[in-house]
């Protein structure tokens, strides 16, 4: 977490030149940010390296979520050639750590952050591209390509392919209206901010993939949370009550079904990645939650040709196979 030496000179020109710079997270991207700190007031610098990563989409969609009234982070300063952007601070209520230390408020908290989907999900969707199949099923061949091999499976990669499109229908013509897809909307990548009134007190953090697609897809990624263990009781309740205020149309639970296992399939792809080419073993940590969470979702009645799949090709013993000793 050394800041990248662009830093000072770019910080200097936003008038932050007698900052600190203090390491405050990374992520599972090339993405480093850093908290900027003087004695009045302070910011957060993204380090986004080119080629690596690019920040405009990030910036493109903060402009359009502010502009809906949510609560992205304000952007002070860019530098697009070194993939430096000073952006607001929300501070450090982010939802994770303050349910861990005040579980009693999950019902509540979820409450309003599925409200917020749903506030999101009635306005036109951003100038973004499509979730189509070709994304769902490169995302979901992450799995094949990355788990497979690590725990010693030779697969049916085609029959793979071919058990993902007699499902994908299922969301691609379903009745539901396409919106803005945010694609990482979790407990980690959402802050509380005091005041925020018309974002219902809730900061988003990481938007910058969004496609336009299917409004299940971020329900499901809130509730079915790869780094933070959510109750099938609070995923249940969570749904009826998106149910209640948005009343999708369609069979919006075969939907969530069907997003939940492609997402699931891809994290366990991408985690599997992690370890085995970045060198992130942590992330390893995360793989028995998702097969739990992938297993749920293939037990759906509109799953079977993906879960038979998975039956014939990927046995029990292998999907919770622990793979760091390896």
């Amino acid at each position: 977490m050394t800041p990248p030496a662009a830093a000072p000179a770019f910080l200097a020109r936003a008038g932050w030149g007698d900052a600190q710079i203090l390491p405050l997270a990374g992520d599972a991207s090339f993405r480093r940010y850093f908290r900027i700190h003087d004695t009045s007031r302070q910011a957060v610098l993204m380090d986004a390296p080119p080629p690596h990563e690019d920040p405009r989409p990030f910036l493109l969609m903060a402009d359009h979520l502010i502009a809906q009234g949510f609560a992205a982070p304000t952007v002070f300063a860019r530098d697009l050639d070194h993939g430096l952007v000073l952006l607001e601070d929300f501070g450090d209520l982010r939802v994770r750590e303050y349910l861990d230390a005040s579980p009693h408020e999950e019902h509540s908290v979820y409450t309003r952050a599925v409200s917020l989907l749903a506030d999101l999900h009635k306005l036109p969707p951003a100038a973004v591209p499509p979730y189509d199949r070709s994304v769902y099923h490169r995302e979901a061949a992450l799995l094949t390509e990355w788990f497979c091999p690590a725990v010693g499976l030779t697969v049916d990669e085609a029959g793979y392919t071919k058990a993902w499109d007699a499902i994908l229908p299922i969301v691609e013509n379903d009745d539901a209206p396409k919106v803005t897809v945010l694609r990482d909307y979790h407990a980690e990548n959402i802050m509380l901010i005091p005041g925020h009134e018309q974002s219902r007190g809730l900061g988003l953090l990481d938007f910058q993939d969004a496609l336009i697609g299917h409004p299940a897809y971020d329900l499901v990624s809130l509730l079915q949370d790869a780094r933070r263990e959510v109750s099938p009781e609070i995923e249940t309740a969570m749904i009826a009550h998106y149910k209640a205020i948005a009343a999708p149309r369609g069979d919006f639970n075969a939907a969530y079904a069907v997003l939940g296992a492609q997402r699931n399939a891809k994290i366990i792809g991408i985690f599997t990645r992690l370890w085995q080419r970045d060198g992130k073993p942590r992330y390893l940590d995360f793989l028995p939650r998702m097969w739990t969470l992938l297993e749920r979702d293939l037990s759906h009645r509109a799953l079977e040709p993906v879960a038979d799949w998975f039956a014939a090709n990927i046995p029990a013993d292998k999907r919770h196979q622990a793979l760091a000793g390896k």
